[in-house]
């Protein structure tokens, strides 16, 4: 009779025990969860870093547009002079109307403390009228046009006013030169300055406009290489 309820006890058991066995344990989706969580943070982080880097070069850009906006062009303004040292002999006998003449810049030409047009630029020009001793009323006429700088390879168009060197005939062995101070300021120069046009000479006379007077020695107009001539600017250059 006792037999019977450890028989009873021990089927249990091994029923329980089977039954543990055969069944299946829960699915651990730990490693997955906590893979998926590290791949949306990384990405997460990358897509914070790809825009920071995009509004920061947005930001850069931004900044260089109103740099250049608020950046004002260097202006040499009208009625400034630019002197000019011939690069040949110019003279009305010499030359012919319609020729075209170089030179170099004598001097640097500054814009608000600083250099637009440096000391040696080349220069471009043209005769515009060549009147020889005879046929200009008894006297001789030669008129200069400054009309580019040559800057970094590139010419740059000037307006400048008609320089006009004339010459009186009988008795009167000089050239007058009209056109305002700035003109004769550059004469003075280019024979001051020890070029091949010193052996000309200069009188200044009493005024600033037409008050100064160039021995030519033939009454026929001529400006040797290396004389410096000054140019008025009747519209403003501007340097960017």
């Amino acid at each position: 009779m006792r037999s019977r309820p450890i028989l009873y006890v021990l089927s249990l058991y091994l029923a329980f025990s089977l039954v543990g066995c055969t069944s299946k344990p829960p699915a651990d989706n730990t490693i997955s969860d906590t893979g998926n969580t590290g791949n949306a943070s990384d990405t997460a982080a990358k897509d914070r870093k790809e825009s920071k880097r995009h509004k920061g070069s947005k930001e850069a850009k931004e900044a260089n547009e109103a740099k250049e906006a608020k950046r004002q062009p260097l202006v040499v303004p009208a009625g400034s002079a630019i002197t000019v040292s011939l690069g040949s002999a110019l003279g009305s006998k010499l030359s012919k109307s319609g020729e075209t003449f170089t030179g170099t810049v004598a001097k640097d030409v500054v814009a608000e403390n600083t250099v637009v047009i440096p000391k040696g630029s080349t220069v471009t020009g043209t005769v515009t009228d060549a009147k020889p001793l005879g046929k200009f009323a008894g006297g001789a006429e030669l008129q200069l046009r400054l009309d580019s700088i040559n800057l970094n390879g590139t010419d740059m168009p000037v307006q400048a006013d008609v320089r006009t060197f004339s010459a009186k005939g009988k008795g009167k062995r000089s050239a007058a030169l009209t056109g305002g101070g700035a003109a004769l300021g550059g004469l003075i120069g280019g024979l001051a300055g020890g070029g091949k046009g010193a052996a000309i000479g200069l009188a200044a006379g009493a005024g600033a406009g037409a008050g100064g007077a160039v021995l030519t020695g033939n009454k026929d107009v001529v400006l040797p290489a290396e004389f410096a001539v000054s140019f008025q600017l009747t519209q403003p250059l501007e340097f960017r």
